[in-house]
């Protein structure tokens, strides 16, 4: 850890030594007496589904909802609790029906006021185009009449409002178009440029409807690569940062920097192939591996206790939370012996083992933009390797592409939100059940499809956290899925700049009361 730290220091002496003709530059640009603020962003670029800013794009909602350009019906607290935002109301008139009052005097960036009718022509845009929003809200009809808008679903949706509160039901004004992927929204800012796995641009909405924004022109930055974004935010290229890696966060402890910190659901784990082609389809192998990870010292040395190790799907603190649920230990004498029962031996004393003559190789696919998954796939590859098992990683942004090719790849490690909606329907929707849009592991579960039936029409809280529970469950005797650690997320910013925000949704970074001095 101390070692880690002196690097840490040593890198932050050297980045400042290279970049400080590039100090000063944000003042230079604000002479003309205009607040400007740019912030680094990890995330915000095309292989993480963010090509653009259009909410009905794949997932392009969470770049929409935020940097502050669009807004959805309802909103999350910090407890995940929902929470009135252009809705200011809402009724469940029955299992089928649901009628939705919204806030008066709202106008999208375009100039149109918010009105039941425009609220109707984006969802029904959404439904046409965006299949996991159409098959989580079952929304078969809507009336609008005036400032009420009234939802008529196929079948009992409990969970519509959680759904309408994703970042894909921002509300947009879709008459006004999506040239460039630019949507006209209600947020407190406008976009006005936007290069994919560049920049997006931001000027301030004067008429914003909740609030006067403070800044006048906001950039975001693509940073893809840790060290650029510590090297940029200490040269003052960027004011404040998002997705910093964790071995950087010594450099910005003073009084020169701020952190805003919040557990979170964002989780580390990783996905099984059940192609049958796939090493993984041995459920053997799958039970060894899960034995194979130490999360514990992934927790407290890779993440340097910026994280907590992960039980099951969801955190221990919800109603549906891992401490419900049991899975495997860290346990590699007990791997070593299931592999061997299973027949998996090494014969020829490389150290790595075999069946039917095939060489036990798992190939680890993962991503570099959340910068801790590519030391995530090392610590499984050093792990795994002593139990008998070769890891061969594959740490690549075009993630997206390779992992449709259920022969490139045996596990895929990724970073997830896993209850953005304060709900738990919406995990198992994207990414367990038989037709799930991100089941590309082809997993499969008769009986965790019928449960999710009932939990896709169950009302009662308690019983929706029960048959949660149960799912994760059958994940977990599987050995699906191995997830390894949930995120205590940190958003770091100069001095100067307030409010920053971290929410344990992961959305909301951009507001009308971020300010910079």
């Amino acid at each position: 850890m101390q070692k880690k730290k002196m690097m840490a220091v040593l890198i932050g002496i050297c980045l400042a030594l290279g970049t400080l003709s590039g100090c000063g530059k944000t003042q230079k640009e604000a002479s003309d007496g205009k607040k400007t603020l740019v912030i680094g962003d990890v995330s915000f670029n095309s292989a993480n589904e963010e090509a653009d800013i259009n909410p009905h794009n794949t997932y392009a909602g969470w770049a929409c909802i935020r940097y502050g350009i669009g807004e959805t019906l309802v909103k999350y607290s910090d407890d995940m609790e929902i929470e009135p935002w252009l809705a200011k109301a809402w009724e469940n008139v029955d299992p089928l029906t649901w009628k939705i009052t919204l806030q008066d005097n709202v106008k999208f960036s375009s100039g149109r006021d918010m009105d039941a009718e425009a609220v109707k022509e984006c969802l029904e845009h959404l439904l046409a185009v965006h299949d996991r929003a159409a098959a989580d809200t079952k929304i078969a009809s809507m009336e609008a009449d005036g400032q009420v808008l009234t939802i008529k679903t196929s079948e009992p949706k409990p969970a519509l409002l959680n759904y309408l509160g994703d970042p894909y039901a921002c509300i947009i004004d879709v008459k006004a178009g999506f040239d460039n992927g630019i949507v006209s929204g209600t947020g407190p800012y406008i976009a006005v440029d936007l290069k994919t796995d560049d920049y997006l641009k931001l000027v301030k909405n004067d008429n914003y409807w909740n609030g006067d924004p403070k800044i006048d022109e906001i950039t975001i930055k693509s940073i893809t690569d840790g060290n650029t974004l510590a090297k940029a935010l200490q040269a003052d290229e960027v004011q404040a940062a998002y997705g910093m890696a964790y071995e950087s966060y010594p450099l910005f402890e003073g009084d020169d920097y701020q952190f805003s910190r919040i557990s979170t659901s964002r989780c580390f784990f990783a996905k099984m192939n059940f192609d049958e082609n796939s090493v993984c389809a041995d459920p053997a192998v799958r039970k060894a591996i899960a034995m194979g990870i130490d999360k514990e010292s992934f927790v407290d040395t890779l993440l340097e206790g910026n994280g907590y190790v992960a039980n099951g799907v969801f955190p221990d603190q919800t109603a549906f939370g891992g401490d419900k649920v049991t899975t495997e230990s860290y346990d590699p004498k007990g791997a070593k012996k299931v592999l061997e029962d299973a027949g998996w031996v090494d014969t020829d004393g490389d150290g790595i083992r075999e069946k039917d003559g095939k060489k036990l190789v798992v190939k680890w696919l993962t991503y570099p933009t959340r910068q801790e998954l590519p030391l995530l796939a090392e610590a499984a590859q050093a792990s795994l390797k002593e139990i008998g098992i070769e890891v061969d990683i594959n740490n690549t942004l075009d993630v997206n592409e390779v992992v449709q090719d259920a022969s490139a790849w045996d596990v895929y490690a990724m970073a997830n939100v896993q209850a953005p909606t304060g709900d738990p329907e919406y995990w198992f929707r994207v990414f367990a059940l038989s037709d799930s849009a991100k089941n590309q592991g082809k997993y499969s579960n008769a009986q965790l499809d019928a449960l999710d039936e009932q939990l896709s029409q169950e009302f009662d809280t308690a019983k929706r956290a029960d048959l949660a529970v149960q799912m994760q469950q059958i994940l977990l005797d599987d050995n699906a899925f191995v997830f390894c650690s949930f995120l205590k997320m940190s958003m770091i910013s100069r001095s100067n700049v307030s409010n920053y925000t971290s929410h344990a949704c992961d959305y909301y970074q951009i507001t009308a009361d971020l300010d910079i001095e």
